[in-house]
């Protein structure tokens, strides 16, 4: 990887020299910011002009993004995206675009196949009742399972860059600390004593009562099936540890970013504040912060802003002055005013939108924005136009 090496991160202002720099990108932010297109759009733009091979490898993605990176099978496994797409829309990438989506299931029976001390084991935990509900349905295997995916990949060694959007969750910071608690959980003192009397086959008096009436209630098949879940999987336990203190120090490492995505509304704001401190206070490094949906920059321009005033003003003068096949001239000046009376109420929100830009420039080594596009992007090319957005930093 010398195409990395030349690149010195302590002068990086840029997206483009931030991603050139490292080798896993972390995209986060609250649900409806845009997370998910503006990793895919970094991971383009990153094979376009930085080169290698490039993996974006998303969580539960619109299928629209699917359709954008001409992906019909969208699983799993990695599927590069087509070189016609790029060519489709002039441009002609130096590198390769991959990209996956995390297959929950399809992740832990990968899981479960690594790390089971022998081929019985495996096989019963495949088959328990429990496990499917378990990995499928349990919050934190989603964002326990996206980290181990992440590790499995960047320790392949397939790809130069893996650009990751992170599992939408109530807690953006939940995604990070999902292998510490997955391993505390089949450690727990709760669960030892919950399965400790189907190990040894032995209720104590203490356990009776509970048992007694977890019978009744749940049944004893149920309660069987899930102490036998919870002992096979504890003989996975030294694996876990292990790979969530791997996980740990791939997230610490040097070759790791964070990135966060939110737009300038109040409630993203807040949440995007609150995860840049929790990235400080866990010394992960934060290398930019993407505005979403930031308005153009034209309304903060005052020549603007002062032809706005005068046809709110003047908006009688200005439609007496202007042609007549436009219709009645008061119906042109109630037009005219309104334009002027609009720009001048998105001004404010503008000027407000420029200050939130500035507070968000303390901390981070780079802020990049986006507009608001007024149609979905539904194609690689969109894709692109979005990614040309975010490559150059906040002016």
């Amino acid at each position: 990887m010398a195409r990395r090496a030349e690149t010195d991160v302590s002068r990086v202002t840029s997206l483009e020299q931030l991603l050139a720099a490292k080798e896993i990108v972390v995209t986060c932010g609250s649900g409806g910011v845009g997370k998910t297109t503006t990793a895919a759009a970094a991971a383009a733009m990153a094979a376009v002009h930085i080169g290698g091979r490039v993996l974006v490898l998303t969580v539960d993605p619109a299928r629209r993004l699917a359709n954008a990176l001409g992906l019909e099978q969208f699983g799993n496994v990695e599927t590069r995206v087509p070189h016609e797409l790029f060519a489709a829309s002039g441009v002609e990438p130096r590198g390769e675009l991959w990209a996956a989506m995390l297959d929950t299931k399809e992740s832990w029976d990968s899981l479960v196949r690594t790390h089971a001390p022998d081929a019985t084991t495996r096989d019963a935990i495949l088959a328990n009742p429990l496990y499917q509900n378990i990995t499928g349905k349990f919050v934190q295997s989603h964002d326990y399972i996206a980290m181990e995916r992440l590790y499995e990949i960047h320790a392949s060694g397939r790809y130069d860059l893996i650009v990751v959007d992170t599992p939408p969750t109530r807690n953006a910071i939940d995604f990070l600390e999902a292998p510490e608690r997955m391993a505390d959980f089949f450690s727990s003192r709760l669960l030892r004593w919950l399965i400790a009397p189907y190990r040894s086959r032995l209720l104590t008096s203490a356990s009776k009562p509970f048992y007694a009436i977890a019978d009744r209630i749940l049944g004893t098949q149920f309660l069987q099936d899930i102490a036998e879940f919870f002992i096979l999987f504890q003989t996975m336990y030294d694996g876990f540890v292990q790979r969530a203190r791997a996980v740990h120090r791939l997230l610490e490492d040097r070759r790791t970013t964070f990135v966060v995505v939110t737009t300038l509304e109040a409630a993203p704001a807040r949440e995007a504040d609150f995860f840049i401190g929790a990235l400080h206070d866990r010394r992960f490094h934060l290398g930019a912060v993407v505005l979403n949906k930031v308005l153009p920059g034209y309304l903060l321009d005052d020549e603007a802003a002062k032809a706005a005033r005068a046809l709110s003003s003047d908006a009688t003068k200005v439609a007496a002055m202007l042609p007549p096949t436009l219709g009645d001239r008061d119906d042109v000046a109630r037009v005219l005013r309104e334009i002027g009376d609009s720009f001048l109420n998105y001004r404010v929100v503008a000027t407000r939108e420029a200050e939130q830009r500035r507070e968000f420039a303390r901390v981070p080594e780079i802020v990049a924005t986006a507009p608001f596009f007024e149609n979905d992007i539904f194609d690689l090319g969109g894709l692109l136009r979005l990614g040309a957005a975010i490559w150059q930093p906040l002016g």
